[in-house]
């Protein structure tokens, strides 16, 4: 049975939705990242950058949600087009545009908008401009289009899906989503699925610390001094 190394960020939330989607059998191992689970030496060993999602599939350890996704599509040839298809191309782009690009931006505006110390008003515009930027990008391949590709359900849907549901939280702004109208389309079509409402609960089955105290933050930002 596959273990899968979790909390309730947008980045385990991804592989979750694939897990739950493909009817695969998973023992859940909730990561609290506030208590700093992720430096344990036993989880260092599985993910040496101390960051979840992870996963143990027998003797195979995979990290980095993208590389999880692309693991488990492989394994079970569900939710990917086939070797040699023309569209898997541009599903490998997609992945990548997510992963190098929307994630981290994302993560970055999440931080300093909600988290970093006050003054950092030049992060906060370079990483909000940037996650928008690439939320515009996405809307406008999404234009007319249902899926991100050929209009089937790929592990590219769950990627966009990971943190764009997360834009209002990202932008500071409730009504977010509604600057990028296709990419709320997608967002709640998949908000719809069972799998994806599975998914999202999973973390409610768990206790996670949920205080930013002084402990959370030493264990969340690292390059604090105190």
């Amino acid at each position: 049975m596959i273990k899968f190394y979790f909390s309730g960020a947008p980045n385990p939330m991804k592989v979750a939705l694939f897990l739950e989607e493909a009817g695969i059998e998973y023992e859940p191992v909730p990561v609290d990242t506030r208590k700093g689970d992720q430096f344990d030496p036993a989880f260092l060993k599985i993910n040496p950058n101390a960051k979840v999602p992870a996963i143990v599939d027998g003797d195979a350890t995979v990290f980095d949600s993208t590389a999880i996704l692309l693991y488990l599509a492989e394994k079970t040839g569900k939710f990917l087009p086939p070797q040699g298809d023309a569209n898997r191309g541009a599903m490998l782009s997609w992945l990548e545009f997510v992963a190098t690009g929307v994630g981290p931006y994302s993560g970055q505006a999440v931080h300093f908008r909600h988290f970093a110390p006050a003054g950092n008003d030049y992060g906060l515009d370079r990483y909000a401009f940037e996650a928008d930027r690439h939320y515009k990008i996405l809307d406008a391949h999404l234009d007319g289009k249902s899926r991100m590709v050929a209009d089937t359900y790929t592990i590219a849907d769950m990627n966009v899906w990971g943190w764009c549901r997360m834009a209002p939280f990202v932008m500071g702004d409730e009504n977010a989503l509604a600057k990028y109208p296709n990419v709320k389309r997608l967002v709640e079509t998949i908000e719809a699925r069972p799998a994806a409402k599975t998914a999202v609960g999973l973390k409610d089955k768990f206790t996670f610390k949920t205080e930013m105290d002084d402990e959370a933050r030493r264990n969340m930002f690292r390059h604090l001094k105190t």
